[in-house]
């Protein structure tokens, strides 16, 4: 099926929507991902004839971007005509209304696509030479869950718990994810309880091709732990209060202090995809009850966080 071309021209002054989706339409790989998903996508031979695949894919990734739910996304088509635009229907056409996109996301959770998307769009990157596989970054975030027991099963998600950080305490689940130690771009996803412990999910994030792996004071140990990978070096952060106590005087403390600040600098790169996905697609509070359709999502994002990172260089190989 060839692809309409996104034109977007509904006035002389463009939106910050505008721009993103037409960056989004050029550097996502529309191809592969509709070829990864027609296997297990309808051809509508009775009945009424299903919405493209094309059609489905850019609205189920509408939803990623925008932070919208199925009933949201199907009433955004009416008062948005960008998104209906972008979705390539029919100015007075048929829109999907929020059961046809909620069957559509559970075909791909059905059939495990999430992870062959960020497989999908990986390849992509690493053609261009903007993923490679030297080193590792692992790292953990912990996202929101409704703790509130006032809904149809009068209780909480029992796949959710709650986890202290500091002196506060959260309820929900986290996102351990395995990055690129040069970009940043996000290579492995796991998504558990709140209270699983960052190192125990740590050596599952690795690719197994890096080299080196580095992570906060939290992932103390791993090294040591029964998965751990025998060709793989950690450097792990040294512990805030045992970093305090370096005396500055000191040469070989000086040194150590400075080591740290270099691992500091790697691990840094980390934090941009949960930036990108908390921030500039609004993810802050699980939409789903248990782990393995909000893990799904989380997949989903972290492979369109990554083509967000490098739009510019993407954009700037197609000329």
């Amino acid at each position: 099926m060839k692809q309409a071309t996104l034109s977007l021209n509904l006035g002389t002054k463009k939106t910050r929507k505008q721009v993103f989706l037409e960056q989004m339409e050029r550097v996502v790989p529309w191809d592969a991902l509709v070829e990864l998903i027609a296997p297990y996508y309808p051809e509508g031979k009775t009945g009424r004839p299903p919405f493209s695949l094309h059609t489905m894919l850019r609205v189920h990734f509408m939803q990623q971007w925008f932070s919208l739910s199925d009933p949201a996304m199907e009433e955004a088509f009416f008062d948005t005509p960008l998104y209906r635009e972008f979705a390539q229907l029919q100015e007075f056409g048929r829109l999907p209304d929020e059961s046809t996109i909620l069957r559509f996301r559970h075909r791909l959770e059905k059939h495990k696509l999430a992870a062959q998307i960020l497989t999908t769009v990986n390849e992509l990157l690493i053609a261009k030479g903007l993923l490679l596989k030297v080193g590792t970054v692992v790292d953990a975030t912990l996202i929101a869950a409704p703790s509130s027991t006032k809904n149809k099963d009068k209780t909480r998600d029992p796949e959710m718990h709650a986890s202290k950080k500091g002196e506060q305490m959260y309820f929900g689940m986290k996102a351990h994810i395995g990055a690129d130690a040069n970009s940043g771009l996000v290579h492995a996803v796991r998504g558990t309880s709140g209270n699983v412990h960052d190192v125990t999910e740590g050596n599952s994030l690795l690719h197994g091709e890096e080299v080196l792996a580095f992570g906060d004071a939290g992932y103390q140990g791993i090294e040591k732990r029964p998965d751990a990978k025998a060709d793989v070096t950690w450097h792990i952060a040294m512990r805030p209060g045992k970093r305090r106590a370096l005396n500055l005087d000191n040469a070989a403390d000086v040194l150590i202090d400075q080591a740290e600040k270099i691992k500091a600098g790697i691990r840094a790169k980390v934090e941009h995809p949960f930036r990108v996905i908390k921030r500039q697609f609004g993810f802050v509070k699980v939409r789903y009850r248990g782990l393995k359709k909000n893990t799904a999502q989380l997949v989903t994002l972290f492979a369109l966080s990554n083509l967000w990172m490098v739009r510019g260089k993407l954009m700037g190989a197609q000329g």
